[in-house]
């Protein structure tokens, strides 16, 4: 750790990571689960997407070359510092990052006008609060991509956003190869 942060190579980007930032643990199968993503995702060229608790902007930055524009949303001001630095690292302009409580940001860039047809969301375990489902619903988007880490939380929002979306498929992507369970 030089500085204050390290540096992990996902894909072909590199990613500065600052301690109060939020990184996947394990980097090879991370890579599976952000092409997965962005696969199920089927971006086009002219496709808006929001990456929603976006830490230092990996997704975001994965789906950046397939899309016209991208905004991440993130409380946690480092984190967003490091996806600024991460997407001029990697040379994206086409990316924007926004630090807030996703209830409240996400709401104001949709009052922007700003109207998303692709988000990824990657919660914390609590899951998607209700303003950012009712949000969700209300878009009626080509494509919600849900990366979840609680199987709980997963089950009880897809319970509500199906009835606006079809739910086409849930893969599992082990991030902690090896662990015992329960």
């Amino acid at each position: 750790m030089a500085n204050g942060y390290i540096t992990d190579k996902l894909g072909n980007y590199l990613f500065k990571i600052s301690p109060n930032s939020f990184y996947q643990v394990n980097p090879t199968q991370t890579e599976v689960l952000y092409n997965l993503a962005i696969e199920k995702a089927k971006l086009k060229e002219d496709d808006t997407v929001c990456d929603l608790y976006c830490g230092i902007g990996t997704i975001g930055i994965f789906a950046s070359k397939y899309v016209k524009k991208v905004y991440g949303i993130e409380i946690v001001e480092e984190a967003v510092n490091d996806a600024k630095e991460n997407a001029k690292i990697n040379k994206i302009e086409n990316i924007e990052f926004i630090v807030g409580d996703v209830e409240k940001a996400f709401d104001e860039l949709l009052n922007k006008n700003v109207k998303p047809n692709v988000v990824f969301v990657d919660p914390p375990r609590k899951g998607l609060d209700n303003k950012t489902v009712e949000n969700l619903c209300k878009l009626k988007l080509d494509k919600l991509v849900y990366i979840s880490c609680n199987p709980a939380t997963l089950v009880r929002d897809l319970q509500t956003l199906e009835k606006i979306y079809n739910i086409e498929s849930i893969t599992p992507v082990d991030n902690f190869c090896y662990t015992r369970t329960c």
